[in-house]
C-alpha cells in the first residue's frame, strides 16, 4: 500500500509546487484530499496541450487524489475544510502568507483543534518582508539570479524550460514534512513547515551561490560551458552536437586516446581540470578538429565503451524512449491516463498508481458524508 499508508493529507494547495508534493504523497500511500475553489485548480485551464480535453499540466500533477470543491466564504463548506483539517495528520497549503487566517485555516487556528497537524506553507519569498509578493517562478528565476546565468555569453536570459523552483520547492516542502512526521512520532507533536520559493532557489543554484557567499564571485552566463569543469558542454561532431564530459583527470585521458589525441594529457595547459579550465579556449579547438571527423553516435558508442560520459541531445520523447530502453518503465497507466512513474523505487513498499487525476468535486458527496460522520 506504500510506504505512507494510512496518512491523510489535506491538499489545499494549487498550480504546481503543492499539488506536485501532495502526488509524490500519494503516490508512496497517503490519501490526499485535493481541496478546490468552486472554479477549480488554475492548472485545469492551463492549455495545450490536452487529453481529452483535460489540461496536461493539471494530469501531470494530480494524479492519486480525490477532490472535494468548497467555497470557504460559504458557511458549511467552511466547517467541512475545517473538519477537515481537524482530522488531517498533514495539511499543505501555497496561499499567500496570512491568506487562510480569516477562515480560521492558519496554522495556529489548525494547531488549536489538532495539536498533531504537520501544517506545510509554502510561499514565493516568505511569511516577513515579502509576504505580499506573488509567488511565481518566472519571477523567482529572475530574482534569484538563475535566469543572469541562463542563454549565451552575448545574448538574452532565458528562463528554465520548466518552471524548476516550483518542483524543487515541492520536494523541500516534503522533506520538511517527512522530517516533521518523524519528530511527531517522537514527542507527539506537529508542527509549522514553512518553504518559499526564494530560499529554495538559492539552495539549489548551489556552486553558483556558493561562488558568491562563500568565494564573493558573482557567476554570469556562459552559455552550456561550466565555470569550473572543461570540457563539460556540447562539442560539434559531424552531423551535430554531443555533450562530452571530463569529469576528472582519468576521464580527460580516455577521452583523448579515444579522440587519437594521447599526447594532450601531458601538456602542461590541460593536464589538469584547473588547467583544462584556464586553458579551454586553446583545448576546445583541438578536441572539436577530431570530433568533426565522425557523426556524434560513431562518437557517443566508442566515448561510452570507453567510459567517458557523453550523450545526445534529445526531445523529451527521446528522453522517454531511452528509459524504456534501460528497463525503468518511465510511464503508467492509470484509469486511462498515461502519466510519469515515481522517480522513488521501494524494495517493499512501492509506489501506489490507484486513481487517476479528479475531476473537480469528484468525490464532493463521499467526502461530505465522510465529514458529517
Amino acid at each position: 500500500m506504500g510506504p505512507l499508508n494510512g496518512l491523510l493529507v489535506a491538499d489545499f494547495s494549487r498550480i504546481l509546487a503543492g499539488p506536485y508534493a501532495t502526488m509524490l504523497l500519494a503516490d508512496l500511500g497517503a490519501q490526499v484530499i485535493k481541496v478546490e475553489g468552486p472554479g477549480g485548480d488554475d492548472t485545469r485551464t492551463w492549455m495545450p496541450p490536452t487529453r481529452d480535453d483535460v489540461s496536461t499540466y493539471y494530469l501531470g500533477i494530480n494524479r492519486n487524489k480525490r477532490s472535494i470543491a468548497l467555497d470557504l466564504k460559504d458557511q458549511d463548506d467552511l466547517a467541512a475544510a475545517r473538519e477537515l483539517a481537524r482530522r488531517a495528520d498533514v495539511m499543505i497549503q501555497n496561499f499567500r502568507p496570512g491568506g487562510l487566517a480569516r477562515f480560521g485555516l492558519d496554522y495556529e487556528s489548525v494547531a488549536a483543534a489538532n495539536p498533531g497537524i504537520v501544517y506545510a506553507s509554502i510561499s514565493g519569498f516568505g511569511s516577513g518582508a515579502g509576504a505580499d509578493l506573488p509567488g511565481y517562478d518566472l519571477m523567482i528565476q529572475a530574482i534569484s539570479g538563475l535566469m543572469s546565468l541562463t542563454g549565451d555569453p552575448e545574448g538574452p536570459a532565458y528562463r528554465a524550460g520548466i518552471s524548476v523552483f516550483d518542483v524543487m520547492a515541492g520536494m523541500h516542502a516534503n522533506i520538511g514534512i517527512l522530517a516533521a512526521l518523524h519528530h511527531r512520532g517522537e514527542s507527539g507533536r506537529g508542527q509549522h513547515v514553512e518553504v518559499n520559493l526564494l530560499s529554495s532557489a538559492l539552495s539549489g543554484l548551489v556552486n553558483h551561490s556558493s561562488g558568491y557567499v562563500a568565494g564573493g564571485t558573482v557567476p554570469y552566463r556562459m552559455g552550456n560551458a561550466h565555470p569550473s569543469l572543461f570540457p563539460y558542454e556540447p562539442l560539434p561532431t559531424a552531423d551535430g552536437e554531443l555533450i562530452v564530459i571530463a569529469g576528472n583527470d582519468g576521464q580527460f585521458r580516455k577521452l583523448c586516446q579515444v579522440l587519437g589525441l594521447p599526447d594532450l594529457p601531458s601538456d602542461p595547459r590541460f593536464g589538469r581540470n584547473q588547467d583544462r579550465t584556464a586553458n579551454r579556449a586553446d583545448l576546445r579547438p583541438l578536441l572539436v578538429e577530431r570530433l568533426m571527423t565522425r557523426t556524434k553516435d560513431e562518437w557517443f558508442r566508442d566515448l561510452i565503451a570507453a567510459g567517458v560520459p557523453c550523450a545526445p541531445i534529445n526531445t523529451i520523447d527521446g528522453g522517454v524512449a531511452l528509459a524504456e530502453e534501460l528497463g525503468l518503465d518511465p510511464v503508467v497507466t492509470v484509469g486511462d491516463v498515461p502519466g510519469v512513474r515515481n522517480p522513488i523505487t521501494f524494495s517493499g513498499t512501492p509506489a501506489r498508481y490507484e486513481l487517476p487525476p479528479p475531476g473537480l468535486d469528484e468525490h464532493g458527496e463521499e467526502i461530505r458524508k465522510w465529514l458529517r460522520s
